[in-house]
């Protein structure tokens, strides 16, 4: 028996196969192999879960019902962790990864001691040349990386994070905040979490979780039911959000400022009408 790959994907889908079939395919360039790869269904009715049926090497959960994303998460995740995989890589199907992702990750988190790391990413239209742009941005970020920050599109989790602080809260329902709760978790366990320049993504944007809200007819309110959820666990009150907000503001501002002086890029950027918006 082949012993487990030291980094495995969890990617919950529902719907939307054209971009599941495209990160898919990104990940294969990547060499990633189709048994290091989870993708959770939940209850796709597009061809998904004819798709994955047909497609051999994945391993694959189908859901009847959708319980969404932290739900989806965690079945993946459990069964990343049951493998004796020592990293788990929760990744979006609306992405799409550039040559050397993999090893970007891994460059950054052995050489940093990062229990969670992000990619560089860039959102929006990919109206430009992915492979060159990518070559060419992680030439010149290599050597840059944002501590504390990074979203839940992607990111590698380190087995221990999970052993010390568990799974995703699944009480949020569908309308998120699994992500900010679980990385507000694991820094108040000590773990240590960055966005690195040593790997690039292109993420379309939210794609599954419109479709999500879409179908079940999820509103704002809900979102808001969340969102109070997030802050009674985590006694936020006025005050403490309005200086948490304050500080991530001079963070994210230092940031660019020093990034964009160096480089022309940013870790983190927005694509809209042929420009590069630097955040």
């Amino acid at each position: 028996m082949n012993a487990p790959s030291k980094a495995q994907f969890v990617m919950p889908v529902f719907n939307e196969l054209r971009f599941t079939r495209q990160c898919l395919d990104s990940l294969a360039q990547d060499g990633i192999p189709r048994q290091d790869i989870v993708i959770v269904d939940n209850a796709s009715t597009d061809g998904t879960r004819e798709f994955l049926a047909e497609t051999h090497g994945y391993r694959v959960i189908s859901s009847e019902v959708n319980r969404g994303c932290s739900v989806a998460w965690n079945q993946g995740v459990e069964t990343v962790l049951a493998s004796g995989a020592e990293w788990v890589v929760v990744i979006n199907n609306d992405v799409i990864v550039a040559k050397g992702f993999m090893e970007g990750l891994r460059e950054f988190a052995d050489g940093s001691g990062t229990d969670i790391v992000h990619p560089a990413t860039g959102e929006g239209e990919l109206d430009y040349d992915l492979p060159v742009f990518a070559a060419e941005f992680v030439g010149k970020m290599r050597g840059l990386s944002r501590p504390d920050d990074g979203g839940g599109d992607c990111f590698m989790v380190r087995r221990a994070v999970f052993e010390r602080v568990g799974l995703f809260d699944t009480t949020f329902g569908l309308a998120g905040y699994e992500d900010v709760d679980f990385f507000r978790r694991a820094r108040k366990a000590g773990f240590r979490r960055a966005t690195a320049g040593t790997a690039y993504l292109h993420h379309f944007g939210s794609v599954t979780q419109k479709s999500v809200k879409a179908t079940l007819g999820l509103t704002k309110r809900t979102r808001l039911a969340s969102q109070a959820a997030y802050r009674k666990k985590h006694s936020l009150n006025w005050f403490r959000r309005r200086w948490e907000r304050h500080l991530e503001t001079v963070r994210v501002t230092t940031c660019v400022r020093d990034e964009s002086r160096d480089t022309g890029f940013t870790l983190r950027m927005r694509r809209s009408d042929g420009r590069w918006n630097l955040g």
